[in-house]
Protein backbone atom coordinates (compact mmCIF):
# COMPACT_ATOMS: atom_id res chain seq x y z
CA UNK A 1 0.00 0.00 0.00
CA UNK A 2 1.29 3.48 -0.89
CA UNK A 3 1.78 5.85 2.02
CA UNK A 4 0.08 9.24 1.57
CA UNK A 5 2.12 12.37 2.30
CA UNK A 6 0.69 15.87 2.00
CA UNK A 7 3.00 18.64 0.76
CA UNK A 8 1.50 21.86 2.15
CA UNK A 9 2.82 25.28 1.29
CA UNK A 10 3.18 28.12 -1.18
CA UNK A 11 4.85 28.43 -4.60
CA UNK A 12 7.95 26.49 -3.60
CA UNK A 13 5.69 23.54 -2.85
CA UNK A 14 3.44 24.07 -5.86
CA UNK A 15 6.38 24.06 -8.28
CA UNK A 16 6.20 27.62 -9.57
CA UNK A 17 6.97 28.84 -12.22
CA UNK A 18 6.99 25.73 -14.41
CA UNK A 19 4.21 23.76 -12.70
CA UNK A 20 0.81 24.52 -11.19
CA UNK A 21 -0.29 22.21 -8.41
CA UNK A 22 -3.51 20.17 -8.53
CA UNK A 23 -4.98 22.69 -6.06
CA UNK A 24 -4.26 25.49 -8.55
CA UNK A 25 -5.11 23.52 -11.72
CA UNK A 26 -7.48 20.65 -10.88
CA UNK A 27 -7.51 17.76 -11.07
CA UNK A 28 -3.90 16.83 -11.88
CA UNK A 29 -1.97 20.10 -12.08
CA UNK A 30 -0.43 21.58 -15.21
CA UNK A 31 3.04 22.09 -16.64
CA UNK A 32 6.36 20.32 -16.21
CA UNK A 33 5.78 17.72 -13.49
CA UNK A 34 9.50 17.68 -12.68
CA UNK A 35 9.19 21.22 -11.31
CA UNK A 36 7.94 20.15 -7.87
CA UNK A 37 9.59 18.30 -5.03
CA UNK A 38 6.56 16.00 -4.77
CA UNK A 39 7.46 14.46 -8.14
CA UNK A 40 11.02 13.73 -7.11
CA UNK A 41 9.96 12.20 -3.80
CA UNK A 42 7.71 9.78 -5.66
CA UNK A 43 10.47 8.98 -8.16
CA UNK A 44 12.73 8.07 -5.26
CA UNK A 45 10.02 6.19 -3.37
CA UNK A 46 7.26 4.72 -5.57
CA UNK A 47 5.55 3.47 -2.40
CA UNK A 48 4.86 7.10 -1.42
CA UNK A 49 1.95 9.09 -2.84
CA UNK A 50 2.75 12.77 -2.33
CA UNK A 51 -0.18 15.16 -2.70
CA UNK A 52 1.01 18.57 -3.89
CA UNK A 53 -1.09 21.12 -1.98
CA UNK A 54 1.02 24.17 -2.73
CA UNK A 55 -0.52 27.47 -3.86
CA UNK A 56 1.51 30.27 -5.41
CA UNK A 57 1.66 33.60 -3.54
CA UNK A 58 -0.10 32.38 -0.39
CA UNK A 59 0.95 33.72 3.00
CA UNK A 60 1.23 31.44 6.02
CA UNK A 61 -2.25 32.38 7.30
CA UNK A 62 -3.81 31.42 3.97
CA UNK A 63 -1.95 28.11 4.00
CA UNK A 64 -3.07 27.45 7.57
CA UNK A 65 -6.68 28.10 6.56
CA UNK A 66 -6.48 25.14 4.17
CA UNK A 67 -5.12 22.71 6.74
CA UNK A 68 -8.28 20.74 7.47
CA UNK A 69 -9.32 20.50 3.82
CA UNK A 70 -5.94 19.74 2.27
CA UNK A 71 -4.23 17.83 5.06
CA UNK A 72 -6.59 16.19 7.52
CA UNK A 73 -9.21 15.25 4.93
CA UNK A 74 -6.58 13.20 3.08
CA UNK A 75 -5.57 11.14 6.17
CA UNK A 76 -1.84 11.24 5.40
CA UNK A 77 0.97 9.41 7.15
CA UNK A 78 2.86 12.72 7.39
CA UNK A 79 2.71 16.35 6.26
CA UNK A 80 5.52 18.52 4.92
CA UNK A 81 5.00 22.23 5.69
CA UNK A 82 7.02 25.01 4.04
CA UNK A 83 5.49 28.45 4.57
CA UNK A 84 6.39 32.04 5.29
CA UNK A 85 8.38 33.38 2.34
CA UNK A 86 5.45 35.43 1.04
CA UNK A 87 4.90 36.95 4.49
CA UNK A 88 8.54 38.03 4.46
CA UNK A 89 8.26 39.29 0.87
CA UNK A 90 5.27 41.44 1.89
CA UNK A 91 7.09 42.86 4.91
CA UNK A 92 5.63 40.87 7.80
CA UNK A 93 7.68 40.18 10.89
CA UNK A 94 9.09 36.77 11.75
CA UNK A 95 6.80 36.37 14.76
CA UNK A 96 3.70 36.59 12.54
CA UNK A 97 4.95 33.61 10.53
CA UNK A 98 5.93 31.73 13.66
CA UNK A 99 2.42 32.10 15.07
CA UNK A 100 0.85 30.62 11.94
CA UNK A 101 3.38 27.80 11.77
CA UNK A 102 2.74 27.03 15.45
CA UNK A 103 -0.99 26.82 14.74
CA UNK A 104 -0.37 24.30 11.95
CA UNK A 105 2.09 22.26 14.00
CA UNK A 106 -0.38 22.17 16.91
CA UNK A 107 -3.25 21.17 14.62
CA UNK A 108 -1.18 18.29 13.29
CA UNK A 109 -0.15 17.22 16.78
CA UNK A 110 -3.77 17.06 17.92
CA UNK A 111 -4.45 14.77 14.98
CA UNK A 112 -1.43 12.59 15.77
CA UNK A 113 0.17 13.59 12.48
CA UNK A 114 3.96 13.94 12.16
CA UNK A 115 5.22 17.18 10.60
CA UNK A 116 8.34 17.66 8.51
CA UNK A 117 9.05 21.39 8.73
CA UNK A 118 11.05 22.70 5.80
CA UNK A 119 13.09 25.89 5.91
CA UNK A 120 12.02 28.90 3.83
CA UNK A 121 13.84 29.08 0.51
CA UNK A 122 15.85 32.10 -0.62
CA UNK A 123 14.94 34.35 -3.49
CA UNK A 124 17.51 36.38 -5.39
CA UNK A 125 15.97 39.83 -4.94
CA UNK A 126 15.61 39.60 -1.16
CA UNK A 127 16.85 42.60 0.80
CA UNK A 128 19.25 42.16 3.72
CA UNK A 129 16.30 42.69 6.08
CA UNK A 130 14.21 40.05 4.31
CA UNK A 131 17.09 37.59 4.54
CA UNK A 132 17.49 38.40 8.23
CA UNK A 133 13.82 37.60 8.84
CA UNK A 134 14.01 34.39 6.82
CA UNK A 135 17.05 33.23 8.77
CA UNK A 136 15.28 34.09 12.03
CA UNK A 137 12.25 32.02 11.04
CA UNK A 138 14.36 29.12 9.84
CA UNK A 139 16.39 29.09 13.06
CA UNK A 140 13.13 29.07 15.01
CA UNK A 141 11.82 26.14 12.94
CA UNK A 142 15.03 24.15 13.38
CA UNK A 143 15.12 24.85 17.10
CA UNK A 144 11.51 23.86 17.56
CA UNK A 145 12.14 20.52 15.90
CA UNK A 146 14.75 19.69 18.55
CA UNK A 147 12.25 20.33 21.36
CA UNK A 148 8.87 19.30 19.98
CA UNK A 149 7.69 15.69 19.72
CA UNK A 150 6.25 14.92 16.32
CA UNK A 151 8.11 17.79 14.59
CA UNK A 152 11.13 17.19 12.34
CA UNK A 153 13.28 19.65 10.40
CA UNK A 154 14.54 19.47 6.81
CA UNK A 155 16.86 22.16 5.45
CA UNK A 156 15.12 22.79 2.15
CA UNK A 157 16.70 26.25 1.94
CA UNK A 158 20.16 24.78 2.08
CA UNK A 159 19.20 22.23 -0.57
CA UNK A 160 18.05 24.84 -3.09
CA UNK A 161 20.56 27.58 -2.26
CA UNK A 162 23.77 28.31 -4.12
CA UNK A 163 26.70 26.43 -2.54
CA UNK A 164 28.60 29.67 -1.98
CA UNK A 165 25.65 31.87 -0.94
CA UNK A 166 22.75 30.75 1.29
CA UNK A 167 20.77 33.82 0.25
CA UNK A 168 20.62 33.00 -3.46
CA UNK A 169 19.10 30.11 -5.39
CA UNK A 170 21.52 27.71 -7.04
CA UNK A 171 19.41 27.89 -10.19
CA UNK A 172 16.18 29.65 -11.05
CA UNK A 173 14.04 30.42 -14.11
CA UNK A 174 12.80 33.68 -12.59
CA UNK A 175 15.04 34.60 -9.66
CA UNK A 176 12.25 33.79 -7.21
CA UNK A 177 11.80 30.02 -7.38
CA UNK A 178 14.05 26.99 -7.80
CA UNK A 179 14.72 25.38 -11.14
CA UNK A 180 13.98 21.70 -11.70
CA UNK A 181 17.31 20.71 -10.17
CA UNK A 182 16.49 22.79 -7.11
CA UNK A 183 13.18 20.99 -6.63
CA UNK A 184 15.00 17.67 -7.00
CA UNK A 185 17.49 18.71 -4.32
CA UNK A 186 14.64 19.73 -2.01
CA UNK A 187 13.28 16.20 -2.34
CA UNK A 188 16.73 14.83 -1.51
CA UNK A 189 16.68 16.83 1.74
CA UNK A 190 13.16 15.72 2.63
CA UNK A 191 13.34 12.03 1.70
CA UNK A 192 15.59 10.75 4.51
CA UNK A 193 13.58 12.61 7.13
CA UNK A 194 10.32 11.17 5.78
CA UNK A 195 11.85 7.71 5.57
CA UNK A 196 12.94 7.85 9.20
CA UNK A 197 9.39 8.73 10.25
CA UNK A 198 7.11 6.65 8.03
CA UNK A 199 9.46 4.06 6.54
Amino acid sequence: MRRVIVALGDSTTAGTPLFQSPVEAPPDGAGDVRSQYAYWLMQARPDWHVLNCGVNRERSAQIAARFDRDVLANHPAAVVIIAGVNDVYEGRDADAVERELTAMYDRAARAGLPVIAGSILPYNTATPDANRRMHEINAWIAGGATRTPGLWFADTRGAAAAPDNPDRLAGSPDGLHPDIEGYRRMAEALAPVLAAIIG
